[in-house]
């Protein structure tokens, strides 16, 4: 089992990339544990009386020359909206790194596709990283609303092709990601997404029809993180399931969609 740890993470610096979105960079006084792209931070909300709950963050990417933890946060509800008043300086405790993440390929493949919608692209950075450095050259397909909803692309371009499409066509081709030419033309060994569901769930059928492995990374409500609170609980081929622990990262053959 993974170890997991307890840490007061210092806000290095706190970047506003939309009216939605902040990316918040937090370090730590001793070097950051290994993380695989996928798994998760339950981040504590101090300063907000009406936030009990830690808040399940994916792990975005993980600079080690500046030994810094990155995270896209959508502002949603009063607890992210807390966390990304964040100044630096600010220390933030975090539970790191829980749940099980993306898996990476025993050889190299050139032929990878990472598929994102929305902040359902936090992952697939890290994961690019990875697979780059073993040897792999993913593509990357990221949809969204508008051309004003693309986040990090210059970041996603430094490890891969990057791909686009939006709902209204201003910016890449026109329409939802699994609609995008590129599916049509390129025959890709595995696919890894990340997103809302009912795009997960088109990723996912398109996958199974080309027999195509592919794996999602779900976006359940999780309140604890460690599978005792039961409400990212998820139907499987082995039963009820906690995403937190047995997750969130799933081969889409073991989901009952």
């Amino acid at each position: 089992m993974k170890r997991k740890y307890l840490l007061d993470l210092t806000v290095t610096e706190n970047i506003r990339l939309h009216a939605h979105y902040v990316l918040l960079k937090l370090t730590a006084d001793s070097p950051l544990p290994e993380m695989c792209a996928g798994s998760f931070a339950q981040l504590r909300v101090d300063g907000s009386p009406a936030t009990f709950l830690r808040r399940p963050i994916s792990i975005h990417y993980v600079d080690r020359v500046h030994n810094q933890v990155w995270f896209l946060i959508q502002l949603v509800g009063e607890g992210t909206r807390r966390l990304g008043e964040a100044k630096p300086g600010e220390v933030i405790n975090a539970i790191l790194p829980l749940g099980k993440g993306f898996s990476i390929p025993q050889s190299p493949s050139q032929k990878l596709l990472l598929i994102g919608g929305g902040v359902g692209i936090a992952p697939l950075l890290l994961l690019g990283e990875q697979l780059v450095h073993h040897g792999s050259r993913p593509t990357f397909l990221l949809g969204a609303r508008s051309d004003k909803d693309l986040l990090q692309l210059e970041h996603f371009a430094k490890y891969g092709e990057v791909y686009i499409t939006t709902e209204d066509g201003s910016r890449g081709q026109r329409g939802y990601v699994t609609e995008h030419a590129l599916l049509s033309h390129t025959r890709f060994e595995a696919i890894y997404t990340c997103g809302p569901k009912p795009m997960m769930q088109a990723v996912a059928r398109y996958a199974k029809y080309e027999n195509i492995p592919c794996e999602v990374s779900l976006e359940n409500t999780m309140a604890c993180g460690i599978g005792a609170c039961l409400c990212c609980v998820e139907n499987t081929t082995r039963g009820h399931l906690c995403a937190c622990t047995e997750g969130p990262v799933f081969d889409i053959n073991k989901l009952l969609w």
